[in-house]
This record gives C-alpha cells, sequence and structure tokens, in this order.
C-alpha cells in the first residue's frame, strides 16, 4: 500500500474499533429480509441501451484535490444528479479524508424511497469489517467498496460474503494486474480501475486500458477516477469498460446533466 493508504487505513480500524462486534451471515440474512429492498446496483451498471453507465459521485473533498465543493448537503447533490440522469451514485461515508458521513448515504436513500425514481447507492468508504456492512443496509445502500490492495484475502472473504448475506453487491476496487487476480480468486462480478495512482495520487487511464481488456466477460467493467471530458469517457469504453465513476467533475460541472449526457453517448 501506498504511505496515504496505510495512513488511511490504520486510521479507519482505530475508527470502526469501537463498533466492532461479532456479525453473523444469519444476522445480515434477517436484516436484508426486515428491510426494504435496494435497487439493483449491478444491473444500473449493465444499461439496456448499451450506452456507458455513469455512477455519479457525492465527493466534498479528497485528499489529492482538497476541497472539491465542501459543505454541499449531499441530498442537493443526489437531486441533481438524479434530475440530470446518472445510473447509479457513490457517497462518501468517511468523514475525515472526504468530509462524508453515514447520514449522507442514510438522507439520500430515504430521499429516493419518497421520491422515484431510486437510484442504487454505494457506500464508498475504508471497509474492514462486517459491521460496516450491516451499516450500509441498515442505511439503505446497494452495494459497498472493497479496496483489493487494502485487504488481505481473509478480509476480503469475510467482507464479501457479508455483502453476499446482506443482499448488496461488491464493487472490488483495483490497480493492477495482481490485484485483478486476486479479486477474481474471490469470485467478483463487478470490478473497477482505479485509475489513480495511490502511490502519488496521479491518474492515467491507461490502466483502464491495460486492465479491463483482461476481465471475464461476465465481469461487469468500471472505470474510477481521472475521467473528465467526453473523450476521457470514450476511452475506456473502447477498452471494454461498461460503466464509469466520475466524482470531481460532476461536483464541478456547471451543466451537471449536459457532462452526464455526454458521458452516456462516449
Amino acid at each position: 500500500m501506498s504511505d496515504k493508504l496505510t495512513e488511511i487505513m490504520a486510521h479507519k480500524r482505530r475508527e470502526v474499533a469501537p463498533r466492532v462486534r461479532a456479525v453473523t451471515p444469519e444476522e445480515l440474512a434477517a436484516l436484508d429480509a426486515s428491510l426494504p429492498r435496494p435497487p439493483s446496483f449491478a444491473a444500473a451498471l449493465r444499461r439496456a441501451d448499451g450506452a456507458l453507465a455513469v455512477i455519479a459521485e457525492i465527493k466534498r473533498r479528497s485528499p489529492s484535490a482538497g476541497d472539491i465543493k465542501a459543505g454541499v448537503p449531499a441530498l442537493d447533490q443526489a437531486r441533481r444528479y438524479q434530475s440530470a440522469g446518472a445510473d447509479a451514485l457513490s457517497i462518501l461515508t468517511d468523514e475525515k479524508y472526504f468530509g462524508g458521513t453515514l447520514a449522507d448515504l442514510e438522507s439520500v436513500t430515504a430521499h429516493f424511497r419518497a421520491a422515484p425514481p431510486a437510484l442504487p447507492c454505494i457506500r464508498k468508504d475504508f471497509m474492514v469489517h462486517p459491521i460496516q456492512v450491516l451499516e450500509a443496509r441498515q442505511a439503505g445502500a446497494s452495494a459497498i467498496l472493497i479496496i483489493v490492495r487494502a485487504l488481505d484475502d481473509a478480509e476480503i472473504r469475510v467482507l464479501h460474503e457479508a455483502a453476499r448475506a446482506a443482499g448488496l453487491d461488491a464493487l472490488f476496487e483495483i490497480h493492477n494486474e495482481a490485484e485483478l487476480d486476486r479479486a477474481l480468486a474471490h469470485e467478483a462480478t463487478i470490478i473497477g480501475v482505479n485509475n489513480r495512482d495511490l502511490a502519488v495520487f496521479r491518474c492515467d487511464l491507461g490502466l483502464s486500458e491495460r486492465l479491463i481488456p483482461k476481465f471475464p466477460a461476465h465481469v461487469t467493467a468500471v472505470s474510477e477516477s481521472g475521467i473528465f471530458t467526453a473523450a476521457d469517457a470514450a476511452r475506456v469504453r473502447a477498452c471494454g469498460a461498461h460503466a464509469i465513476l466520475c466524482g470531481e467533475a460532476l461536483m464541478k460541472a456547471p451543466d451537471t446533466a449536459a457532462l452526464l449526457s455526454d458521458f452516456h453517448r462516449a
């Protein structure tokens, strides 16, 4: 791991530690059965018209970009994305590094239940324990993030099993071929290539171009980070991406709907 990712993961483990308790698959399955079914994240990434799907991210700040749209209410941004035609949302719930909270996810999914059409939401956070999966399901998420580089295989297995038990999809994030192999060994069906090198926080769309063609046909391919223009979207679409995850460009866009339309047409 990079020094920054090591720092973030160490902080996350300390942050989650006071909430840690035993969470069984049976408890997660019972929770899933007791709550309204969230919309499918996986299905949203494979558009019926074959166009590039867009996961629009609510991101107030990041370690690489600093403040992006500090203080913006998550619900306001979610409504903006909903009306602009986003296929799914990524909601950052890490507070220290990204300025998000679990309450952001809760407020957005509650809005979607009351004002359809609902968009599936992924809880974008540094997942280390099944308690976070339970929290995600309680908050109305449709999916969780599993960062392959940040976890050992035992941790990945436990998180993926927890997600399945809770009725959630899992987006496996990778950065190189070895991580792709690990994700596939865990039967990942949605894999995202993070184009940002976490060692130096520099983006290279060439990572998607090199890795996505290696994905098995049944795997949904997502290109994450560094996508700012229709040309960027077309570039990753050409190498096989079914969807893109975009935060900074959409958060800053003067016309969110126009940029989303450009991405869809890429």
